[in-house]
């Protein structure tokens, strides 16, 4: 768990994809880059139905980037690197013939509301605000920007990519559409979960697969867009004053 994990298992046609790390379940690359390869192996398992994506523990969802990789950032080819494990999570889940159902626990910030967006049902508890922090340490939500505003529209998004340290509650997240359901403890959200996942473990296959793509339709170019939204994210983190903006961020 020190460097952060990913595990998943399948139980009754349900696939399971559980990731952590010890910072607040933030996602370095590492984890990035196990978590989008194992949401495309159980994508292709035969055995798999529907994908439970959750986080570990009962506290934050996902912090989003890890500042300390972050700012260990060195050139161009490191940046765009380490923002593409963001693009492989969201195209992973985009690409997937299955329907992913999120289990949003409590706060997500950054690349993990862009999780939440990649998902096709999230479900939270009052405790799940969320915050593109992303301009607040001089970047930008570019990458994770296309999931969110298919889900919640351009003004939604634009409000919280601009207003970049202000949290909106999970009922403001539910009423923009990222959420599908708010529940007041874990417990019966995980209550809501389990009726819903074992319904689709015994649904028609084929008929969600189509679903998926109608979902999912107008977003082909996104392979190539959200590789160009790496880039541009992989050359702002090296300017000085995204540096500086981080370390302050650090220090909070």
């Amino acid at each position: 768990m020190e460097k952060g994990h990913v595990k998943s298992q399948i139980i009754n046609q349900i696939g399971i994809i559980e990731f952590g790390h010890p910072l607040s379940n933030s996602l370095p690359s590492d984890v990035l880059n196990k978590l989008a390869l194992t949401i495309t192996e159980l994508s292709k398992d035969t055995n798999c139905r529907v994908i439970l994506l959750k986080s570990y523990g009962d506290r934050a969802f996902c912090a989003g980037a890890s500042f300390d990789e972050l700012i260990s950032i060195q050139n161009l080819d490191e940046g765009n690197v380490f923002f593409s494990g963001f693009a492989k999570v969201i195209n992973a889940c985009r690409t997937s013939d299955k329907l992913i159902i999120a289990r949003i626990q409590g706060k997500a910030v950054g690349g993990g509301v862009g999780i939440a967006a990649s998902a096709d049902y999230a479900f939270a508890t009052e405790h799940a605000a969320i915050k593109l922090s992303e301009l607040a340490v001089g970047i930008g939500p570019f990458v994770v920007g296309p999931a969110v505003e298919r889900k919640i529209g351009l003004s939604a998004m634009s409000e919280l990519a601009i207003d970049a340290t202000q949290w909106r509650s999970a009922k403001w997240a539910q009423n923009k559409g990222l959420y599908s359901s708010v529940s007041e403890t874990a417990e019966l959200m995980d209550e809501k979960i389990n009726l819903l996942i074992e319904k689709l473990s015994i649904s028609n296959p084929d008929a969600m697969r189509e679903l998926k793509k109608v979902f999912w339709s107008g977003t082909e170019d996104w392979d190539k867009l959200l590789e160009q939204r790496a880039e541009i994210s992989g050359r702002l983190v090296l300017s000085e004053f995204t540096r500086n903006a981080i370390r302050e961020f650090k220090k909070k």
